[in-house]
């Protein structure tokens, strides 16, 4: 049996006409994603090719996989060519740093939680640690996050002018630094605790104070000031 298109599928299940008529909030994850890769395959429709993405990509995280998987895995999906996965990057990204950007906007940092929430969704699932630095004015809001490391993250090589040099670049009165466990669980090691001790140390000689330090993991994280590590 032929599948129908989806100029063929009725009005209330075409996401396009769907979102003009009844606003983006009614569409399913599925419908949206349908709406950028535009068309399907042979076989399915974008809806159905965005439904076996979000139910069979390898991660299990649905849509939150779209902010690790590289362009090459998105092109090995049935129906995903190079633009379709370049335009699914870009948008994922526009996405995360509407997010991001909207958490703190004009906001001064007073808690963990505002930090954790903010690298919460862009470091949980990634494979990699990555070492990033927030960069606070004398008030305390965000004048901007830097990544510092990529990659397998030895703590015993990074120096500590590597990270202040941004803070001083941008007049910056204090530094809040993250890392990630990709393992997902954000207990701290020993190297995680001297590390980071040598990074206050840091700070007090140049004059700009390390408020805190995050480890993010799977939708936890542990503030090392709050626990009294440094």
């Amino acid at each position: 049996m032929d599948r129908l298109t989806v100029k063929e599928l009725p009005l209330s299940d075409r996401p396009y006409e769907k979102l003009e008529k009844y606003g983006a909030d009614v569409l399913s994850d599925a419908e949206l994603l349908a709406i950028i890769i535009k068309s399907g395959n042979q076989e399915e429709t974008s809806v159905q090719v965005a439904q076996r993405i979000i139910k069979e990509n390898d991660i299990g995280y649905g849509l939150r996989f779209l902010n690790n998987v590289t362009i090459n895995e998105l092109m090995k999906i049935k129906g995903i060519g190079k633009v379709k996965a370049i335009q699914l990057k870009a948008v994922c990204e526009l996405g995360k740093r509407i997010n991001n950007k909207a958490l703190l906007q004009g906001a001064s940092i007073t808690s963990p939680k505002q930090v954790a929430d903010y690298f919460m969704e862009d470091m949980r699932d990634l494979k990699q640690e990555i070492l990033k630095v927030m960069i606070l004015d004398t008030k305390n809001k965000l004048i901007k996050s830097e990544t510092i490391s990529k990659g397998s993250l030895n703590k015993n090589i990074i120096e500590p002018r590597e990270i202040f040099s941004y803070a001083i670049r941008f007049s910056g009165a204090f530094i809040i630094v993250a890392h990630n466990h990709p393992s997902g669980d954000p207990t701290p090691s020993n190297a995680d605790i001297e590390f980071t001790k040598n990074i206050e140390k840091a700070g007090e000689i140049i004059g700009i104070d390390l408020l805190d330090h995050l480890v993010i993991g799977n939708g936890k994280y542990i503030s090392m000031r709050s626990e009294g590590l440094f």
